[in-house]
């Protein structure tokens, strides 16, 4: 008699002569039980409730079976839990920890799911400026904006006496025929090319732009808009603005110097800067001659250009003999000599701003900001916008549950890999919803001690 298979059942290699067997009929299982602390988290900065405020919705309250808030709770959430396609939430609608975090266990209507499908959640993205017939929702871009910087505001313990404020351009690699579509001849390849600006770890700007402008276009207005929205609330804190050479323009230079905004930009090399560090590169050959190893000598001197600069200005010029051939740097500043020396202001402040990239790279490779595969601008300016508030809420966990454990410096990737992928067997009874998580999971101490941090802060 023919051995009866179940379709069901999947076998594996057998273990101390028992059958090993698989089969999806857990129940009500998640993979994402560690989510229960972003949802604390949300509650705790008001997060999503907040940027619910920023859209419009002109549906008719009685047929909405999904708000916007829980759309924008579902949609982020799922963005920091790694799922960044739209087309996975057809699945995971019926996910018991979304629909926990939603704060809907089961919909109003037989034919619906607790959290909403890939169709809900892409009307959402393709909202249009004002609410039509076919586009109910309508986003409001400026007040987005206003709600980066002011959750920064929020996260940090009264006014400080300085911030850093670090200004950055990167590729955003694009594959089909979307619009604002462009050839970069840096990188290499069609892409999109977004403004960054960050405060250490806090994000206070992704500004999606096309490729075919320089990479300093529209910086002036994102860093008056943000210098302006800050100086309201901390009128006394002094700002300065960090950037590479791309940054280096007159028109920002010159309004930071007319509103008492301090700077460090890289400057791009050229022959009259090179010839002015002569004879520090032949101090600095002849050194690494006679040691072996590479050295460096630093000039603070006064330069202008001859046409783009308005005004003389301070330059500090690196010269650095390494494996061989000669590798001069500068920068321009307006922070004087008597504030800070040379070799510290370029060594401790400016090449400090390499930092950034890290969280450049935490938006687009574990928060999947690149993901920008709608046909509009417009869509996909909402999709950066839900990454990088994916990234804040994270980066909230990380600041408020987790800075006394082992992960208080780990990336976002780190923090959902170990704290958020956690299996768990969700029961719901009338009285609670228990969410019995894996017993041996490494990491329950950290969750222990986030849970209480999220606690005090909420109580």
């Amino acid at each position: 008699m023919p051995t009866e298979c179940s379709a069901d059942l999947f076998d594996f290699a057998p273990v101390e002569n028992r059958k090993v067997v698989a089969s999806f009929t857990g129940g009500a299982i998640t993979s994402d039980a560690g989510a229960l602390l972003l949802g604390a988290t949300d509650k705790a900065l008001g997060l999503t409730r907040r940027l619910a405020a920023c859209f419009t919705d002109r549906r008719n309250p009685d047929l909405i079976e999904h708000s916007v808030e829980t759309l924008l709770i579902q949609r982020i959430i799922g963005i920091a839990l790694g799922y960044e396609d739209l087309n996975d939430h057809d699945e995971l609608r019926h996910d018991p920890m979304l629909a926990v975090l939603v704060g809907k266990l089961a919909a109003s209507r037989s034919d619906c799911a607790p959290v909403a499908g890939k169709s809900t959640l892409n009307r959402l993205e393709l909202s249009k400026p004002d609410p039509s017939r076919y586009a109910k929702i309508a986003a409001d871009p400026a007040a987005i904006e206003a709600l980066l910087v002011d959750l920064f505001l929020d996260a940090l313990d009264g006014p400080l006496a300085e911030i850093i404020l670090d200004l950055d351009a990167t590729d955003d690699p694009l594959h089909g025929h979307q619009e604002g579509r462009f050839f970069h001849g840096y990188y290499d390849g069609y892409c999109y090319l977004p403004l960054y600006i960050f405060c250490g770890r806090h994000l206070l700007v992704a500004k999606l732009r096309p490729a075919n402008i320089d990479a300093s276009a529209g910086a002036l207005e994102e860093v008056i808009r943000v210098v302006t929205r800050i100086r309201a609330r901390w009128p006394q804190t002094q700002i300065m603005l960090r950037a590479d050479s791309g940054f280096c323009r007159e028109a920002l230079m010159a309004w930071a110097e007319a509103n008492q905004v301090d700077y460090v930009f890289g400057l791009a090399r050229n022959t009259r800067l090179v010839q002015a560090m002569g004879a520090q590169m032949q101090q600095a050959r002849a050194e690494a001659a006679a040691t072996g190893q590479p050295a460096r000598r630093f000039r603070d001197f006064r330069w202008m250009t001859r046409k783009s600069w308005s005004r003389v200005r301070r330059v500090i010029g690196k010269a650095e003999w390494t494996q061989g051939e000669a590798n001069p740097r500068f920068i321009v500043t307006s922070l004087t000599p008597e504030a800070i020396e040379a070799r510290k202001l370029y060594e401790a402040v400016y090449c400090a701003r390499g930092e950034m990239e890290n969280r450049i790279k935490e938006c687009q490779l574990d928060l999947f900001a690149d993901r920008t595969s709608a046909a509009t601008m417009r869509a996909n300016q909402l999709r950066l916008w839900f990454a990088s508030f994916a990234y804040v809420l994270l980066c909230a966990l990380r600041r408020i549950g987790l800075a006394k454990t082992q992960l208080a410096r780990a990336s976002c990737g780190t923090i959902r890999l170990k704290l958020l992928k956690i299996g768990a067997l969700v029961r719901i009874s009338v009285r609670r919803v228990m969410v019995a998580m894996a017993s041996t999971c490494p990491w329950q101490h950290e969750f222990a001690l986030a849970h209480a941090a999220l606690r005090r802060t909420t109580a």
